[in-house]
């Protein structure tokens, strides 16, 4: 539904001059939840349509094991998504130095294509078992390494060596899939147990550069997350070029050694503002994980509407909850938060004149309201169609989509009737596209979505060949 008023204009020129007609489209708003690109629950070392994880367990780190495809994309007590998150160890893509396994991106980013997903990708530099250690050559060249100054690092970081080698596998997975159309985002991890950052502050400034600057070199349009580390770290990233931030422990409200201390309470409402991180979201994704899973959540009784509330102030992205079950009681309360997750465009008006002529202007007025709580980051075209018995074009805009922020926004532009529309009677319709396929991408909390994802405003009459 959407309600359409026509006005008459007298043109500037004076009063002799016959009346323009302007359309005047007033959206109505929907409740839906939508799936859209880089927002929302994502799965896990897994893709849309494989089985969970049961129980309080997840897998992380190894090469992913790939379930048959069933037919569907729905995922049972799970959201749908629109992204896949793969972590994998260093070992795992360069066993043997210089030889990368690139074969394993490559499969993970056309699998997820094909689940009509995006990938998001941590390198991890090793985990905490023997499995998961540094690659066998790399330990056969450094040796055992009792001792360490930090309990969650398995190599020396200050050894210079290491950021030689693991950086060079970061410059070279930029080098081959930075700007790949279905990376999502790429992980800015550089040190740690599972590439969380354990030790991050102790390192040197040399050191900390070197490991970070592989990143930043070598991403200039794939966006980068950082761990929220340290203040050394995380504020030379966001000093060089926009980044965004994660946590790998959403939801914790105490779970740890010491009951008077959780993670969100005591850590990170204070290393946001402190890390300098705190208006980050503005340019760069807020990419955010369940600590444990949330069935954990509600055995501790911990409170989700807290732990949701938080995360939305935070201006939360996108979600990780480890591809486990939703808790069946929660479910209200996951759907509000994906109402609010990321971004969420409502047009709210648009203006166009009833007719113009052929190789003329349409010069149109939009109002849009992000719903969300943080804008899109990456560029997706503003477009118009004009659908006619005869042909059918689409005419795409300069919008910038990425600036428009929670709350109100405003873009007013024009563009040209391309020569040779036969004269008519024509659809108008508004659309956001996907850059590759130049096919609607971004669903809109509006009604009247057609069957091809474009949004009709309504008729535009074109005379004058």
């Amino acid at each position: 539904m959407r309600s359409i008023v026509l006005l008459f204009l007298i043109a500037a020129a004076g009063f002799g001059q016959p009346a323009e007609k302007t359309v005047i489209v007033r959206p109505t708003e929907i409740d839906d939840v939508l799936v859209n690109p880089g927002i929302g629950f994502m799965t896990f070392q897994r893709f849309n349509g494989d089985a969970l994880n049961e129980g309080l367990k997840w897998t992380e780190g190894y090469p992913i094991v790939y379930q048959e495809f069933k037919g569907t994309l729905e995922n049972k007590n799970h959201p749908m998504t629109s992204i896949a998150y793969f972590r994998v160890y260093w070992k795992f893509l360069e066993p043997e130095q210089g030889k990368y396994r690139f074969d394993l991106l490559d499969t993970a980013l056309k699998t997820a294509h094909n689940r009509k997903q995006t990938l998001m990708l941590r390198v991890a530099p090793y985990g905490t078992r023997n499995d998961n250690d540094v690659p066998d050559w790399y330990r056969t060249m450094m040796g055992p390494e009792p001792g360490l100054k930090i309990a969650k690092w398995r190599t020396n970081p200050e050894d210079p060596r290491y950021a030689q080698h693991f950086g060079k596998l970061i410059r070279e997975i930029g080098k081959r899939y930075d700007g790949h159309p279905d990376m999502e985002s790429v992980d800015l991890a550089i040190v740690g147990a599972w590439g969380e950052g354990a030790g991050a502050a102790d390192l040197t400034e040399a050191t900390r550069r070197a490991l970070v600057d592989s990143y930043l070199e070598s991403f200039s349009k794939t966006p980068l997350v950082m761990l929220l580390t340290d203040e050394k770290t995380n504020k030379y990233g966001i000093s060089k070029k926009p980044v965004g931030w994660r946590v790998d422990c959403l939801g914790d409200m105490g779970g740890f050694s010491n009951p008077n201390w959780s993670h969100m309470q005591d850590y990170y409402p204070q290393a946001i503002i402190n890390f300098g991180m705190k208006d980050a979201w503005k340019k760069a994704p807020v990419s955010l994980e369940v600590c444990w899973v949330m069935q954990h959540w509600k055995n501790k009784g911990w409170d989700v509407d807290y732990i949701i509330d938080q995360s939305l102030k935070w201006h939360i992205s996108s979600f990780n909850g480890k591809s486990s079950a939703v808790p069946d009681e929660w479910w209200p309360q996951v759907n509000r938060w994906l109402k609010k997750m990321g971004y969420r465009f409502v047009l709210r008006k648009f203006t166009y004149p009833a007719a113009v002529r052929s190789q003329g202007k349409i010069a149109f007025t939009t109002w849009w309201e992000n719903k969300g709580v943080a804008p899109i980051y990456k560029e997706f075209p503003l477009a118009l169609r004009l659908k006619g018995t005869q042909r059918t074009e689409v005419l795409l805009t300069d919008a910038d989509i990425r600036t428009w922020l929670p709350g109100d926004n405003l873009y007013d532009n024009a563009v040209f009737v391309p020569a040779g529309m036969p004269d008519g009677e024509y659809e108008l319709a508004i659309g956001i596209l996907d850059p590759q396929t130049r096919v609607p991408a971004v669903k809109l909390a509006i009604a009247g979505v057609d069957a091809g994802g474009w949004y009709p405003l309504g008729k535009i009459q074109i005379s004058g060949n």
